[in-house]
């Protein structure tokens, strides 16, 4: 008996490729302003970066924010003297045209495909998300994408939770699971609102001090076995 109306599921690292378009995007912006690339500037941005989303998850910081400052603070570590504004920009625009697939993404969702209703939940940034998503092959299988940028908030607040399952017209949280790879964004935002929740982990890494999640898989391919 299928348990679920809705499937929520993350962006990045979870149904798109998050690494490897961040790893292009990054090239592409210095190499398109004529300024030096090393492959370790891409180490240095990814830590730079995380710390700032993670002020977004904590609502320290907004989304708006972060475009700009991740920059700010790549170039004056490096030494480089481009204007931040220009990368930013740039940034964004390369990212956006970056839409390769986790594997199984795209044949997890077809088969899923009028089983259940499907959305996404992302923290991310309006400009890149929707601009992807309708790049993507995925497209037809999803009915809307909630973006932290327009809302106001980000996962995992409540507040996050409450628009999505407004704008959706979810009933209840026992109508929809949670499927992403973040821990603490997606898994304890979910099941602190009462959500039951997936949690890929690809890398099959510990549970934090052994917490309960409803399931839990390695790889999208499993989750149409399941769900299926």
């Amino acid at each position: 008996m299928q348990r679920y109306k809705w499937l929520l599921f993350d962006a990045d690292g979870t149904l798109f490729d998050y690494e490897r378009a961040e790893s292009s995007a990054l090239k592409q912006v210095f190499e398109s302003l004529g300024a030096r690339f090393e492959p370790v500037y891409l180490g240095t941005y990814q830590r730079i970066n995380n710390e700032l989303w993670l002020g977004v998850e904590k609502g320290k910081l907004a989304p708006d924010f972060v475009k700009m400052r991740r920059f700010e603070l790549l170039l004056e570590e490096i030494g480089n003297s481009h204007a931040p504004g220009e990368f930013a920009l740039k940034y964004l625009e390369c990212l956006a045209d970056c839409s390769e697939l986790i594997e199984g993404a795209a044949e997890t969702l077809r088969a899923l495909h009028g089983k259940y209703r499907m959305a996404i939940l992302t923290n991310g940034l309006h400009a890149v998300q929707r601009r992807r998503l309708e790049r993507s092959v995925i497209r037809p299988h999803i009915a809307d994408i909630i973006i932290s940028e327009e809302i106001g908030s980000a996962k995992p607040a409540k507040e996050f939770f409450d628009a999505a399952f407004l704008r959706l017209e979810i009933g209840s949280p026992g109508e929809a699971l949670m499927v992403g790879d973040g821990w603490n964004s997606d898994i304890m935002g979910a099941m602190q609102y009462g959500l039951d929740a997936c949690w890929y982990n690809p890398g099959r890494k510990p549970r934090p001090n052994g917490s309960e999640v409803t399931r839990e898989i390695s790889s999208l391919n499993e989750l149409a076995v399941w769900l299926g």
